[in-house]
């Protein structure tokens, strides 16, 4: 068929369009998946929720990839989608608190765990937990993630400065954080 401007794609050159839209999405967007389920988990706290989230970060990526710009970075992109739809998540949470009282006798009390010589993964990243969500983002973008300041400031839509400050603040209560379980232990005392 010869080339005509009123040419209108039939089924086919539709669908050959679209497969060639999901193989480079696959080709760019899949491979940070484990990154951005990770950074689901440190800030939700909660593998269900975090699983959703990156489910809804892929499903938002995906329907907006036509927007993408090819060559520029794809994780910062992803990381981005992430942290809206943890915010909008963290919205709806206060939306519809709850409280039950759950009756003490039916709580299982754990047995004391065994004194360690040094700080744990799990203790520091307790300690992270703890932190407040401000600080621990930005923890998570840059110290884990290992974005640079600048990427991280898009990320979060924030002033480079703005990172900058919430992770020094971040960092030193971090470090309080991990002082405070490092003595609750007795190391370093």
């Amino acid at each position: 068929m010869p080339w005509s401007s009123d040419f209108i794609p039939g089924p086919c050159e539709t669908f050959r369009d679209a497969m060639a839209g999901e193989s480079s999405f696959e080709a760019e967007a899949l491979p940070h998946m484990d990154a951005l389920f990770r950074a689901a988990m440190r800030l939700l706290r909660d593998e269900a929720k975090a699983s959703d989230a990156v489910q809804d970060t892929y499903l938002l990526a995906w329907k907006k990839f036509s927007t993408y710009q090819a060559g520029t970075n794809c994780r910062a992109w992803l990381f981005q989608i992430l942290f809206n739809v943890v915010r909008h998540e963290r919205r709806n949470w206060f939306h519809w608190i709850t409280a039950k009282e759950e009756d003490v006798a039916s709580i299982d009390i754990p047995a004391p765990e065994p004194v360690p010589d040094r700080i744990t993964d799990k203790e520091i990243l307790r300690a992270m937990d703890r932190l407040p969500a401000i600080y621990r983002e930005v923890l998570v973008l840059v110290d884990v993630e290992e974005f640079a300041y600048k990427e991280a400031a898009g990320i979060l839509g924030l002033p480079v400065g703005t990172v900058m400050s919430r992770l020094s603040r971040g960092r030193a209560q971090l470090r309080e954080e991990l002082r405070a379980t490092a003595g609750a232990w007795g190391i370093g005392s």
